[in-house]
């Protein structure tokens, strides 16, 4: 049938491969601190690994933790497991920012299941991670 979704083979298992869900910047922009962390849990507790062009502020981050902490069960979610790139320091941060310490948000932020991620390495140029299919 012209124009129908085609039904999944029966061998393509959704099993069978890891999902990565990139969210550009634009995307999280118009979003309130927790519906970011709510789009970011809710990838997550489905078994996928989210990427953030953009990276969250310190506060998100903390409220992120906070928010998988709660929600953390031995049988259903394991939590998350964090890693942040920092972009190469530019000129598009305030003189007020440098000046109180405040950190830029422009930072790639890889985030996923606790069981499914582990970092093998990081530095200021690389992040090297190992994912699992479960």
């Amino acid at each position: 049938m012209p124009g129908a979704t085609p039904d999944v083979d029966e061998g393509d298992d959704p099993n069978d491969g890891v999902r990565i869900d990139m969210i550009s910047g634009a995307r999280m922009e118009g979003l309130t601190g927790m519906e970011k962390i709510r789009l970011i849990l809710d990838g997550v507790r489905d078994g996928n690994i989210v990427i953030l062009e953009e990276g969250l502020s310190p506060d998100e981050e903390s409220k992120l933790i906070e928010v998988t902490m709660t929600e953390i069960s031995p049988d259903d979610f394991t939590g998350i497991e964090i890693e942040t790139y920092p972009k190469p320091a530019s000129g598009n941060q305030s003189f007020l920012d440098k000046l109180m310490g405040r950190e830029s948000t422009q930072k790639l932020t890889v985030i996923g299941p606790a069981n499914r991620i582990e970092t093998l390495h990081k530095d200021e140029n690389l992040i090297s991670t190992l994912v699992s299919r479960k």
